[in-house]
């Protein structure tokens, strides 16, 4: 039998690793089984814990430039094979590094992504896993692009300030100062948002406001992008103001497609079930356990468990969830792909203690084992 694991973290208890292990240890107590366990994550928070603990690697840290010009120390990984970099733009531009009262979306910038994008580059890598949620800025990405050598220059010939506030007196763009190396550089972007740059379902109007743009504020800075757009068209000969998640991070989607040569802009769900090589395993397993912290109908909605099944389903494998807790509307997962949900919480207990991660661990080895026990009853 072989059994592939590939659980979710259970948030504040255990990493994608830690529940796929002791879920394999449940495993091994009922049955004799070819075991294979892959991290998961959805190309947010935790996505590099996630791929270096379970794909092997080491993490950098980089001085930086923070959102408000600040200096910060961002923390990336370096894959195993020493030619991938797995990065969350938030180390360097997150919302989570500037005080709620101190938010500025007229010079908040993302220069510091591209400082970390350099790192990674004269470490020798090429290939780019980037998630990109969690941003403070709103600057389009031109702060990125000013680090990796673009230049962003007013009628008067000098060079633009930091932030969205500046984007409309752009007036030329030059590259010869670009880093050559970008060329050859390819970036998945992790990116669940399909808003467009500008327009009410853009960047400013939509997520500008948890950056602090002010209500009546909303179409001077949409006016400002829709200027930056049209500058960025003119130099590069393609207009991408409206694809699918130009709008993320404050615009730096836009960016990634507007100037990058090789990138992807895809769910994240996609981009690290296809880094993990989890289809390759699923090919000839037999059951496939799969979960997160809390199952609902929220899961069904395309979730990593339910990501997971889509592609076990190919293969015609059994797949078994187990979660923290089962709330109402969590059976609908099984008419996507999950055969069986299991509570792992083996009686009355406070939320305190199931999540400790001792309790958390011995609680999935226990579930599992039992299923399995059933599984192999002849």
């Amino acid at each position: 039998m072989k059994v592939v694991i590939a659980i979710d973290s259970f948030k504040g208890s255990l990493s994608s690793m830690e529940a796929g292990k002791a879920a394999a240890e449940g495993v091994r107590r009922a049955v004799e089984a070819d075991i294979v366990i892959r991290p998961l994550a959805d190309g947010g928070e935790g996505t590099t814990e996630a791929l270096i603990s379970g794909l092997g690697g080491t993490y950098q840290q980089v001085e930086v430039t923070g959102p408000l010009g600040e200096k910060v120390m961002a923390r990336y990984g370096i894959l195993a094979d020493g030619k991938t970099a797995v990065m969350e733009m938030a180390e360097a531009a997150g919302i989570t590094l500037v005080d709620r009262s101190q938010l500025n979306p007229w010079k908040a910038t993302t220069y510091g992504v591209g400082e970390m994008i350099l790192d990674g580059i004269y470490r020798g890598c090429r290939e780019f896993i980037m998630g990109i949620g969690g941003s403070a800025t709103s600057d389009g990405g031109v702060g990125m692009l000013q680090a990796l050598g673009y230049q962003f220059y007013n009628q008067a010939g000098n060079p633009i300030e930091t932030g969205l506030g500046e984007l409309d007196q752009i007036a030329e763009i030059r590259e010869e100062d670009v880093e050559p190396l970008l060329q050859e550089c390819h970036f998945q972007i992790a990116c669940d948002v399909k808003n467009p740059l500008c327009g009410e379902n853009g960047a400013v109007y939509i997520f500008g406001p948890q950056k602090g743009v002010k209500e009546e504020e909303k179409e001077i800075l949409d006016q400002k992008m829709v200027v930056y757009a049209d500058k960025t068209a003119e130099f590069t000969g393609k207009d991408r103001r409206k694809e699918e998640g130009a709008g993320a991070a404050g615009g730096l989607g836009f960016a990634f497609l507007s100037y990058f040569p090789h990138v992807e802009l895809q769910p994240g769900i996609s981009i690290v079930l296809k880094a993990v090589g989890l289809e390759q395993e699923l090919i000839d397993a037999d059951v496939v356990i799969t979960g997160e912290g809390c199952l609902d109908e929220q899961t069904a909605m395309g979730k990593l468990p339910v990501g997971v099944a889509y592609l076990a389903k190919k293969y015609h494998a059994m797949v078994l969830a187990f979660a923290g807790s089962i709330k109402d509307g969590g059976e609908i997962c099984n008419k996507e792909g999950i055969d069986a949900v299991f509570p792992i919480v083996r009686g009355v207990t406070s939320l305190e203690e199931a999540m400790k991660p001792e309790t958390a661990k011995k609680n999935m080895t226990l579930a599992v084992e039992q299923v399995f026990r059933l599984i192999s009853f002849k």
